[in-house]
């Protein structure tokens, strides 16, 4: 079992003529002596005066030998091995009867296919190298796992048709279940095959996709997800979306349909096409496949994730669909008598140049039987079932056919291609006549099996693991074919079948009725073993090898006995309608990408758009700022005019608001639902109360009022701190500058996963917190609608630091101590945490609350300081390794899962009253009662003028000092402290000093200027002069 890494080398160069001559020069050297008897006499003369020492001697002999050696490795095609296999071929010959063969000497340069073989790429050592890291150490700190959930898997198929996959997964999914996994079935259509799953105990679920091809399912919710079948391709357009990409995909492919594609777009040089579906194979942590035929058939996209588990019922129902059918007249189509006796023979699926040799052989092995036909109205028919219709292995055939002297007619060749099920169905014995050693059971074999048909093979190491000698099929030394010619006398009698043949042939169809179940069970639950990532609150399953034996002795056929005859449609027609519509989406996406890159490339670099666009921020947040301050000191009021000019500027600035804005403006709250990509759209609420607030710049909503974190906390456009954050990077980005962006009175958040588990609000439950609010009902609340001991990972229902170690490794207690220590600068260890009593209520969990806005500021507060302890403390080695003892794998979130239980500890110990709503009828219950907490909380730790004074250090320390130091807090929000006002007053008086010297400076360089004086005086013309005079006359009178 393993991945294809690269094409396999079905032809081997030989380097005969090349031996030969290496063997003729190491006989000349022989012939001429080492060194000659001159240069020994030189060499004895200086041992003997002692010109050399003998450690010189010995490390030059050392030296020589060794480059000796290495000559010999490095010469071509390994030569020696070579001869040696040359003679065993004509030793092989000379035991079969040389004379036999004719004008055959052809063949003997022709080798066995004992040098083609596969050359599994490890896929599995890639996950079995995190696996050795499991409860080893992380930081001096141990991670324990506590076991309290069972691994959850997604099982996917495109459709609930009746076919042999849905019983080879039916008994898959059994054995998993009971080594402890836990299952859950999707479907994109349904079926008959919905009321087997439903017998055996399954959930099952009948999905849809809307137009943007996203599915309502939340995969977070799965430790792994398998994908049967091609036709489920769709499924992956949701699953390589964020925040879908990383959980485990192992996809099973046993169609042949695309394979037959990328051969046609290889030969057209649609490299394109190729690439896409290479992106695709790429998103599946391994791609299944039930032979090593079809990794090969799809190596023209292999990502390198390839692996083989052999084994599937399909031969079985195939056969069984075809002797249910009663064709008559089978022998009439083929041209056969109903006396002539055929022999078929097949071989591998893989064309290499030893295959004609061992046919050859075979067909040697056969002619005796001839003789016994002679005397008989038998005919003796043999077929050659190998190749294609497009090479020239039919050539090949009837040469050697003609060079055994077989008579006309009588061996002839047929195309696998071709309809292979009816040749083995006519056939009255089945040799399989080819020595290449496979991993799996050869699939002809299986089928002459499934037909009740005797089988004769040599006895490779995989043939002799499932086939019994003379009990269920018969078998011989490939080095002695003779054997094969007893074998076929013992077989026919009176140009007949014998009653033995007869009754190991029923024998070795029961036998292939259930082959190689326990090697696909246990293939695919090592599978899992190796490929999934289990967190600690996750249990690990059994061993492949603790199945229960009844579980993978057979398939489960007996599900599927009363839908036998049920119908499973066109298959083939539907599967090209299927990829036709994944590629023509495919060369959208990718039209799509190059336009943009293309435009991109027309117009600027994507990177300079990025920096002015942070210059630009930059510039407008300090405008804002300047006149922010310049609103803070008194200022004229100015001339009408001015008030004037600067009303028509604000009426300017306004913009023209949707109706989603307007109606916000109006309500007492506003529910935010951060998300990470396009996988999280179907969760999301489109109403007026709810906003989108999207992570990340890509994979947001087009067309809706969604809020860019990133734009607003410049840290998210970093991966790590978006990833380590998690829905804390969204309350930091809302409460930067909160007076912009949110103007209600009250504020919440709701996570897009409640959605996805149905416990988002529902319309009544909306009405019941809107109504509290605005009644004031519990004043100063924190409102939640996701409790902790209704939490699938809580099953066992723990207590609030018990629940948290469970999924923190086991470390939770700890890095939330350290955190409080470093947050508030304790020198001694802090031995005692918070108390949370979970005897007076519940808690909040998934971030699903609402409280006054007013509060929420104060929360982050206390959060921003919080969260930079926590970076401290992990920073360096989780960046630096990617692990952090939080838990048991390289995890991006590390301590986001601890953060999600913060708001419990702030609003318990800072006195809040904490309200459970129920998400669906919305009735209220208040939870841990201020009465009850009296003597329990850490006020002082928590009080608003602590936390208050200790934000304001954080800022006089950055704003005065400016630390080297690398600390998260002052990328996490505003940076604010009562000296900044001494600050902008000294700025604004240097400012205007600044200005005021420019003034005087001004007034300086014009009354220092050189003037230049006048060249003349100007007179007035005479006519000029008359002219005024007699106007004034006139304007006297």
């Amino acid at each position: 079992m393993g991945s294809l890494e690269s094409r396999l080398p079905l032809k081997r160069e030989h380097h005969l003529q090349r031996s030969s001559s290496v063997r003729n020069n190491s006989n000349n050297n022989n012939a001429h002596g080492f060194w000659g008897q001159r240069n020994r006499s030189r060499f004895a003369r200086l041992l003997l005066f002692k010109k050399i020492n003998y450690l010189q001697l010995i490390c030059s002999a050392a030296v020589f030998f060794f480059f000796v050696f290495l000559f010999q490795m490095l010469l071509p095609g390994h030569v020696m091995d070579d001869i040696r296999k040359s003679d065993r071929i004509h030793d092989l010959f000379r035991k079969n009867g040389e004379g036999n063969f004719g004008d055959m000497s052809f063949l003997k340069d022709l080798d066995f296919g004992e040098d083609v073989k596969f050359e599994p790429m490890k896929i599995l050592a890639k996950f079995q190298k995190d696996a050795k890291e499991v409860n080893e150490s992380v930081a001096s700190r141990k991670i324990i796992r506590f076991g309290y959930k069972k691994p959850k898997l997604a099982l996917v198929f495109a459709d609930l048709w009746v076919d042999p996959h849905q019983i080879l997964m039916v008994t898959v999914a059994t054995a998993l279940r009971e080594i402890g996994y836990e299952i859950e079935v999707f479907s994109l259509e349904n079926g008959p095959v919905h009321a087997i799953w439903t017998e055996v105990g399954f959930p099952l679920r009948v999905i849809t996709a809307d137009e943007n091809m996203k599915f309502s399912v939340d995969w977070l919710n799965y430790n792994g997800i398998l994908v049967n079948s091609l036709k489920a391709v769709g499924i992956l357009s949701s699953l390589m979306q964020e925040p879908f990409r990383n959980v485990p995909l192992v996809w099973t492919i046993h169609e042949q349909t695309l394979a037959v594609r990328l051969r046609q777009y290889v030969s057209d040089s649609q490299t394109e096409l190729i690439e896409n579906w290479r992106k695709v194979f790429s998103r599946a942590a391994v791609i299944v496949f039930p032979n090593y035929i079809l990794p090969i058939a799809y190596s023209a996209c292999d990502p390198g994730n390839y692996f083989v588990i052999p084994g599937s019922p399909a031969e079985a129902w195939k056969a069984n669909k075809l002797v249910a059918s009663n064709e008559d007249n089978l022998r009439l189509k083929m041209n056969y008598g109903p006396d002539d006796f055929v022999i078929a023979i097949v071989g591998s699926q893989l064309l290499y140049r030893g295959l004609w040799l061992e046919h050859a052989i075979v067909l040697q092995a056969l002619h005796p039987v001839l003789r016994d036909f002679s005397s008989s109205s038998s005919r003796l028919k043999i077929v050659v079932l190998a190749g294609d219709f497009t090479s020239n292995y039919s050539i090949a055939v009837e040469t050697v056919a003609r060079n055994l002297k077989y008579p006309n007619g009588t061996v002839k060749h047929a195309a696998v291609d071709e309809d292979a099920d009816t040749i083995l169905r006519t056939a009255d014995l089945v040799i399989y006549g080819s020595f290449l050693e496979e991993h799996t059971f050869p699939e002809s074999l299986l089928k002459a099996m499934c037909f009740e048909k005797p089988i004769i093979a040599p006895d490779l190491p995989m043939i002799r693991e499932h086939v019994s000698d003379r009990v269920n099929g018969y078998l011989f030394p490939k080095k002695y074919i003779g054997v094969l010619t007893e074998i076929v006398f013992q077989l026919i009698s009176n140009g007949k079948l014998s009653p033995l043949a007869r009754n190991v042939a029923s024998i070795g169809k029961r036998t292939a009725k259930n082959l190689m179940v326990s090697e696909s069970v246990e293939g695919y639950a090592s599978l899992l073993e190796n490929v999934l990532v289990l967190p600690s609150e996750v249990a690990v399953p059994w061993g492949a090898k603790e199945i229960p034996m009844e579980l993978k002795s057979q398939w489960q056929w007996h599900h599927f006995e009363a839908l036998a005859d049920a119908p499973s449609g066109n298959k083939t027609g539907r599967i090209h309608k299927l990829l036709d519509k994944v590629e023509k989406q495919l060369n959208r996406t990718h039209k799509e990408n190059s336009m943009a890159l293309v435009t991109s490339n027309e117009t600027f670099f994507y990177s300079i758009w990025e920096e002015q666009k942070y210059v630009d921020m930059v510039n407008m947040r300090k405008r804002r700022e300047d006149e922010e301050l310049k609103d803070r000191t008194d200022q004229p009021r100015g001339s009408w005019d001015e008030i004037y000019k600067n009303a028509r500027r604000v009426d300017r600035s306004l913009h023209e608001r949707d109706e989603g804005e307007l109606e916000r403006t109006g309500q007492p709250l506003c529910i935010y639902e951060p998300y990470l990509g396009e996988g999280t759209w179907p969760f999301l609420h489109s109403t007026s109360l709810y906003r989108g607030l999207g992570l990340s710049a890509k994979g947001r909503r087009p067309e809706a009022d969604d809020i860019d974190a990133p734009s607003r906390l410049p840290i998210l456009n970093n991966a790590y701190y978006r990833e380590v954050l998690g829905e804390y990077g969204a309350f930091f980005a809302i409460a930067n500058r909160i007076d912009r962006i949110h103007k209600n009175a009250w504020i919440g958040f709701q996570s897009w996963r409640a959605t996805a588990m149905m416990k988002s609000l529902s319309k009544t439950a909306e009405r019941s917190l809107l109504n509290a609010i605005e009644a004031k009902r519990h004043g100063d609340a924190l409102y939640f609608w996701a409790r902790l001991d209704m939490d699938p990972r809580n099953q066992v229902h723990q207590d609030f630091w018990s629940f948290c170690d469970a999924i923190n490794a086991g470390n939770c207690q700890f890095a939330f101590s350290e955190a409080l220590r470093k947050m508030y600068g304790v020198k001694q260890n802090l031995s005692s945490l918070p108390p949370m009593p979970s005897d007076q209520g519940t808690w909040s969990v998934m971030n699903c609350w609402a409280l006054p806005t007013k509060s929420f500021t104060e929360f982050v507060m206390f959060s921003r300081m919080f969260v930079d302890a926590l970076d401290a403390h992990f920073y360096d080695e989780h960046q630096k390794t990617g692990r952090c003892y939080l838990s048991f794998s390289k995890d991006k979130h590390c301590y986001s899962r601890m953060l999600e239980l913060l708001v419990n500890v702030w609003a318990y110990h800072s006195a809040r009253r904490m309200v459970y709503l129920n998400p669906e009828t919305g009735l209220m219950q208040e939870q841990h009662k201020l009465n009850t907490r009296r003597g329990r909380m850490w006020i002082k730790w928590f009080q608003f003028t602590t936390l208050k004074s200790m934000d304001e250090d954080l800022a006089e320390e950055f704003d005065s000092e400016h630390p080297k130091r690398r600390r998260l807090w002052p990328s996490t929000g505003e940076i604010f402290w009562h000296g900044i006002y001494e600050k902008e007053r000294n700025i604004r008086n240097k400012e205007k000093e600044r200005k005021r010297q420019q003034s005087k400076d001004k007034i300086q360089r014009m009354r220092r200027r050189s003037r230049q004086k006048a060249l003349g005086k100007y007179v007035k013309p005479v006519e000029e002069e008359l002219n005024s005079t007699t106007i004034k006359s006139r304007l006297s009178r």
